[in-house]
């Protein structure tokens, strides 16, 4: 029940237009897909990275493969922790993320490096068990 707390990204998304409006529920996302979702092209001309997925169930051959988009909350089913989500948004100054390919939050975060114009951030919560500390 204490698994060792870490970092883990659930969706990295790039060249979202600010005119299209607020993204809805569900929109990039319905849970968890076997062997991942195609990319790194998305919905409303944007572009996902690969989360940590790729990584968590890389050997697992029922569940390997490419996970692009997002995928949400799925904490270890026997850990009784609240587990926090940050979403975090940029505002830049260029239109479109100069990643290429298959990419990750770490090449994001070094290409808008310097180009930061202002960001928003929200944190939520989510937990399996009703007494999670």
């Amino acid at each position: 029940w204490d698994l060792p707390r870490a970092d883990f990204v659930h969706w990295v998304l790039v060249d979202i237009d600010p005119t299209e409006g607020a993204l809805q529920e569900g929109e990039f996302s319905k849970g968890v897909t076997k062997k991942g979702k195609a990319g790194p092209e998305s919905a409303r001309s944007t572009r996902s990275g690969l989360n940590d997925y790729t990584s968590w169930f890389a050997g697992d051959p029922g569940m390997e493969g490419k996970y692009y988009g997002y995928d949400g909350p799925f904490p270890p089913w026997n850990d009784a922790r609240r587990h926090r989500y940050r979403f975090t948004i940029y505002a830049l100054d260029f239109q479109r993320c100069p990643v290429e390919g298959t990419f990750t939050i770490d090449a994001v975060r070094k290409a808008i490096e310097g180009h930061i114009l202002a960001q928003a951030e929200f944190v939520g919560t989510y937990h399996i068990y009703p007494d999670a500390r």
